[in-house]
């Protein structure tokens, strides 16, 4: 038998011990432990959410990757097409881990209204777009479904929607220039099918979703011709090597680009967000050691009588140790079930009910968004366990100073 063990649970089972002078200590560690857990979660389960969020709004416009031809356009404008009879596509089979590759255009044109008009790029697209992410951002009417004939039909964002008093299975021309200034521009007529929010304005007042046979009409370009490839990868965390494979696997007269370098300052932005959460736990834990290894230095003085007695009948002083981290361990392992009852409530509540609010303007999302994983949670309790008893190890060995007579003396 564990006899260390054994008395602790002893102990932990008194109703001395839960009325002792000790007790309110106790209950401060425990709540310390409570919160710091609570908070931890809150800090990683939001921080990581705000990334995830963030980045598959710029994928959804992008891609992870961009494929582009060499050329001195800095705008997004498609100006050099690039044929679409290429050895990865429609399958990016020479890389492992491509999930979808889809070939797109850009072309800037002014919207005309009767009252108002507004210059935005038409982003073309085709029967091989992916629309999976659009589809969350959808908040009135349909996606459109540009896989048979050529069609008027867009996909317009709420923003450009309420600044051009536009409503749903409306109308609208558009103007597009032609490269010879002396000739007539080319009009579209198009009809918004549906309303889209990304939230990332930047986006939203910039771009609509059109039929990508249009633009190749316009710029006289071949049914196989497109300004840029768009490639999306399984794993998020293997953009660079994914990047960088890419690249040698297209010719040499094409380039590509991953998201991260293309929207640097976005990602160096939310790369912060890692910082802040590293700097959050560590505080955490922090405040919840000290609080229990205040906790566990009052125990020892409270129990200097039971520590004499033991080392006078034989026990040695990393027995008695033990007996107290065994303590130490149950107070903690409380504060943790509390914290994970609460903080797990929080989220699931955020998760399903949005209650907390942030200004879509500054954080491109509307609600403080959610991530939950087990394998975070279980890491995070396992980690502030491990960490708070390793603390507690060195207040633990001022045991090792106590002397068994003046002990048994001790009132």
């Amino acid at each position: 038998m564990n006899y260390e063990f054994f008395i602790a649970k002893r102990i932990i089972g008194s109703k001395a011990y839960k009325s002792s002078i000790s007790a309110p200590i106790i209950k401060i560690g425990i709540a310390a432990i409570a919160i710091g857990i609570v908070v931890m979660m809150i800090a990683i389960a939001t921080g990581v959410g705000l990334q995830q969020k963030i980045r598959d709004k710029v994928v959804a416009f992008n891609g992870h990757i961009t494929i582009t031809k060499y050329d001195s356009n800095n705008s997004q404008e498609s100006i050099i097409p690039i044929s679409k009879n290429q050895d990865f596509y429609p399958e990016f089979k020479s890389v492992e881990g491509v999930s979808h590759i889809q070939g797109v255009a850009a072309k800037f044109g002014i919207i005309r209204t009767a009252t108002d008009f507004e210059g935005v790029y038409l982003k073309g697209v085709g029967a091989d777009y992916n629309w999976s992410y659009f589809e969350d951002f959808l908040i009135e009417g349909e996606l459109p479904d540009y896989s048979a004939k050529r069609n008027e039909d867009v996909l317009i964002s709420q923003y450009l929607a309420n600044r051009l008093q536009l409503k749903l299975n409306e109308t609208f021309q558009m103007v597009f220039r032609k490269d010879d200034p002396e000739k007539l521009t080319n009009i579209i007529t198009y009809q918004i099918v549906g309303i889209y929010n990304s939230g990332f304005q930047d986006f939203d007042a910039n771009y609509i979703i059109g039929d990508i046979r249009h633009l190749q009409r316009i710029n006289r370009w071949g049914d196989d011709q497109i300004g840029n490839f768009e490639v999306f990868i399984n794993d998020y965390n293997k953009i660079d090597e994914k990047g960088v494979e890419i690249y040698k696997n297209i010719p040499s007269v094409l380039n590509s680009e991953t998201i991260k370098h293309k929207y640097a300052s976005v990602f160096d932005w939310i790369q912060i967000f890692d910082t802040n959460i590293y700097g959050i736990i560590g505080i955490m834990i922090l405040v919840a050691g000290i609080n229990m290894i205040t906790a566990l230095l009052v125990l020892i003085l409270e129990r200097s009588q039971m520590i004499g007695i033991l080392k006078a009948i034989g026990s040695n002083n990393w027995s008695i140790r033990k007996l107290f981290l065994y303590n130490a361990s149950y107070l903690i392992l409380i504060g943790l079930l509390w914290g994970n009852i609460i903080g797990l409530g929080f989220l699931f509540v955020q998760k399903y009910f949005k209650i907390v609010t942030l200004p879509e303007e500054t954080y491109y999302v509307a609600e403080a968004p959610v991530y939950l994983s087990f394998s975070y949670v279980l890491a995070l309790n396992v980690g502030t366990l491990v960490l708070c008893l390793l603390m507690l190890l060195i207040p633990s060995y001022i045991i090792t100073k106590i002397s068994p007579v003046k002990a048994i003396r001790f009132q």
